[in-house]
């Protein structure tokens, strides 16, 4: 499976509320989000009990999930109910793999991460395969990988952050923008090193021989996330990612299929962004849902013409299912269809 990290860029929402702290967030009290005019947040971690100088970027992403762990960003939007998740599972389940379901399988040592958006046991291997994959095809992010592995050799990760940046982008150039993924990828490979004295974030897997790392295996969801998104290039996707295929958490990654698919389906408000989108299906999707319906969406979202274009006349079965339920006329469809066809493929900038 190949997936690629995609989405508009993520813009301010009216409904945006990212400074409230979860507890006041239960009592249903919305207030606009203010931008933070501190750059630094403490880390909740055993390994570093110091406070750690962060990016506006990295405050801002770790307190936009902080406030939506517990509640959606459009807590009043009542889709998609479980039923209508398991409808739609079922439905792709049996259009697209009628003999294999879609089940969650092991990380695989020798998967390319890139390829699989993290489908491998190292952390540090899974976020950076995660990386390699934004806003490029599955095959030059595949060949990205493959050139950071022959360079510096497979999870070596020391020699990748004391590279002379050129060398890095150099190893990943058929995967785009190696600039950019360059100085993400060492800049991750060296913030990990500082905060944990190794390169390793096996911690959050639960592994490790010392007491100290054995009391991590009980780290929550959201904390391993925060932990994610406290590094630059890491949005929430990309984290959710290497929760769901990595870790094997259960957490629902948005990308462009997924998106574009929940919008035409009604199941996030027209307003709501890749990350607000996200943020809300997390909350709304049934647990045991997760890992299928995004495999299955995706799948979907790649193979199915007939809801890529308006007027298409070739067969989808969730346009079917959209005149069933609630959407009764191809003219109304192709009207969804043409607004979320403008989706762009591109990571969001948070």
């Amino acid at each position: 499976m190949i997936l690629r990290s995609n989405a508009r860029s993520s813009r301010r929402s009216p409904g945006l509320v990212a400074e409230i702290p979860v507890r006041s967030m239960a009592s249903g009290s919305l207030s606009k989000r203010k931008r933070s005019s501190s750059p630094i947040i403490a880390l909740k971690s055993e390994e570093s009990s110091s406070i750690i100088e962060h990016s506006p970027q990295r405050t801002k992403k770790q307190k936009l999930q902080a406030s939506f762990t517990k509640i959606s960003p459009f807590p009043d939007y009542p889709h998609p109910t479980p039923d209508e998740a398991s409808a739609i599972h079922q439905l792709l389940n049996t259009t697209h793999r009628p003999d294999a379901p879609a089940v969650r399988q092991p990380p695989q040592a020798t998967s390319n991460s890139a390829q699989t958006c993290g489908h491998v046991p190292n952390v540090i291997e899974a976020v950076i395969g995660t990386i390699l994959s934004q806003n490029t095809s599955g095959t030059n992010c595949t060949r990205a990988k493959r050139g950071l592995d022959a360079a510096f050799g497979r999870n070596n990760f020391e020699a990748m952050a004391n590279a002379r940046k050129e060398e890095v982008v150099d190893a990943i150039r058929t995967g785009g923008l190696a600039n950019k993924k360059a100085g993400m990828i060492q800049g991750l490979l060296r913030d990990v090193k500082k905060r944990h004295g190794d390169y390793s974030l096996q911690h959050l897997a639960g592994e490790g021989r010392s007491a100290r790392s054995r009391t991590q295996a009980l780290l929550r969801d959201e904390e391993i996330m925060e932990e994610l998104l406290s590094y630059d290039g890491v949005g929430p996707k990309t984290a959710s990612c290497v929760l769901l295929f990595c870790l094997g958490r259960d957490s629902f990654a948005v990308d462009t299929h997924v998106y574009r698919l929940s919008r035409l389906l009604g199941w996030v408000p027209s307003k709501a962004d890749r990350v607000l989108a996200q943020a809300h299906l997390d909350i709304r999707i049934p647990a045991s849902l997760k890992y299928g319906l995004h495999v299955l969406m995706i799948q979907h979202g790649r193979a199915c013409r007939g809801c890529k274009r308006p007027g298409s006349s070739e067969k989808c079965v969730l346009k079917d299912y959209l005149k069933q339920k609630t959407i009764k006329t191809e003219e109304e469809i192709d009207k969804r269809i043409e607004e979320v066809s403008q989706i762009k493929e591109e990571e969001p900038k948070i």
